[in-house]
């Protein structure tokens, strides 16, 4: 089984337990997000001409706001079996030029067919722009498994919500106003 081939087993179950708590929320393969926008030229002090540059994800949990609009909560990279140092250095890579363009946009890993093994060290030690890394035993998660990801894929859209609000809303009269973040590290 390839990756695509296995991520296409997992999304309908992701998107249906994410569904039973928040109906925007939609899970997709295989959708290209913009990694980096580049001005090119100028009309006096307005971006004339510009490039766009895209990744293809393998997974992408995104917000539908309305018919058309939508907006990009989670990136998940998929990995079967192993994972190198090079990968975990390129989807880092990866994870820190999508949220130069989406700053509020959270990041992860999930490797499946693991077996006994458990998260190498060295994606702990390359892989600072994730938000957080699961692995499965297996191609297909126990319940267990599946429960932690999904619990994970909540939090991290409520984090997603809360940093694009603290951002975009920052100067609003009404905002909530926080003076305390706590990043904490939670292990199993």
């Amino acid at each position: 089984m390839t990756e695509r081939e296995w991520v296409k087993t997992i999304i309908d179950d992701i998107e249906k337990s994410l569904q039973k708590s928040d109906k925007t929320i939609r899970v997709a393969d295989l959708k290209k997000l913009p990694y980096s926008f580049e001005i090119l030229m100028y009309n006096n002090n307005e971006p004339h001409q510009q490039n766009v540059n895209h990744y293809e994800t393998d997974i992408l949990v995104y917000e539908q706001v309305d018919e058309s609009r939508w907006k990009p909560r989670i990136i998940i990279e998929s990995k079967l079996g192993s994972l190198t140092t090079h990968d975990a250095i390129t989807y880092s890579q990866k994870a820190q030029t999508h949220k130069n363009v989406h700053p509020y946009l959270r990041y992860g890993i999930l490797i499946g067919n693991r077996k006994h093994y458990p998260l190498p060290g060295f994606l702990f030690r390359h892989g600072q722009h994730f938000d957080f890394m699961l692995s499965w035993q297996t191609h297909k998660p126990d319940k267990k498994e599946f429960k932690t990801l999904s619990t994970v894929i909540q939090d991290e859209i409520k984090a997603s919500r809360a940093l694009d609000e603290i951002m975009f809303n920052s100067r609003t009269r009404n905002r909530k106003k926080y003076t305390f973040l706590h990043r904490p590290l939670r292990l199993t």
